[in-house]
């Protein structure tokens, strides 16, 4: 599996509807061409109308009366969320994309205790990583929401990440809750929520996965490096599943693997009654499209 095969099974039912929050954005509009290109989904677009249709007459005019986008006006960036949080809530769309509007305005309409998209789960972040020399997806959570999740929160974290991966075909994740060393050490707060989730997993409270740490990333992903560390079990070195200690550690490893390794990403929000797609102006028209994809997928599990 890699984020083209996502991007194919993602195309491959012709109901797919995103609500996007303030699309008159020259990115958020790329993507969503690129979306349509690949017969992804429909759009509804919220956002000022005559900007909008502007921006579209400039850049991307057959998408002004293409059948698979719908558009409505709204005066700002607040009743742009509503709408689109609303079209979600109202099962017109089935993934929530953010357009050009800050992160706190979306996730405001979605936390809403009238319309919004809260299931009393824990939202959180996973990231799809196809890296070079890796013949499986990689999968980070949580790099962008919960900055120093508890036991309870990344035991959350992890089934949702697990309900992504099922999405795209991986059958039993194996979770690796990373941490500096492998041993269980007092004064490691990691290490005591990863020896935690492992007991949690055993006895079956989540489920749908293999977890096992604590783990340093090395040892995580490398066979090799597991081996000369006498790390011998059956999942040494094969994590599908990165479960990061903090919000710092996730947004560092992400960013490394984009920048350093040139890795390629879709990421989602999870948790909500529908994936979120919350990305950010720096992001990739192909990583704003593989983020559809991935939430597509996501939805559709």
């Amino acid at each position: 599996m890699n984020l083209n095969d996502l991007i194919r099974q993602a195309s491959s039912s012709d109901d797919n509807v995103v609500a996007v929050a303030s699309a008159a954005s020259l990115e958020v509009l790329e993507a969503v061409n690129l979306a349509i290109e690949q017969d992804m989904a429909s759009f509804r677009l919220y956002d000022d109308e005559h900007k909008l249709k502007e921006m579209m007459v400039m850049h991307y005019p057959h998408l002004l009366h293409h059948p698979k986008i719908y558009t409505q006006h709204v005066k700002d960036d607040q009743q742009a969320a509503i709408a689109a949080v609303k079209a979600v809530h109202l099962n017109e769309a089935n993934v929530l994309m953010k357009g050009h509007i800050p992160t706190a305005v979306i996730l405001k309409a979605v936390l809403n205790p009238d319309f919004g998209l809260r299931t009393g789960s824990v939202l959180s972040h996973v990231a799809a990583f196809e890296i070079n020399g890796f013949d499986r997806l990689i999968f980070v959570t949580d790099a962008a929401m919960n900055i120093a999740p508890d036991l309870q929160q990344k035991a959350q974290i992890v089934q949702n990440a697990v309900k992504v991966a099922h999405a795209v075909g991986v059958e039993t994740p194996v979770v690796a809750p990373l941490a500096a060393v492998e041993t269980v050490n007092p004064s490691m707060q990691p290490t005591l929520d990863a020896a935690a989730l492992v007991a949690m997993n055993i006895r079956g409270q989540i489920k749908g996965c293999v977890i096992d740490g604590p783990v340093a990333l090395d040892n995580a992903i490398s066979v090799e490096a597991a081996h000369h560390k006498g790390l011998t079990g059956p999942h040494a070195g094969q994590a599908d599943i990165l479960l990061v200690p903090n919000i710092e550690s996730g947004n560092i490893l992400y960013k490394s693997l984009v920048y350093f390794a040139r890795a390629k990403v879709g990421a989602v929000i999870v948790g909500a009654k529908a994936p979120i797609v919350l990305t950010s102006r720096s992001d990739s028209a192909e990583s704003k499209l593989n983020s559809l994809a991935l939430a597509i997928c996501t939805s559709k599990n």
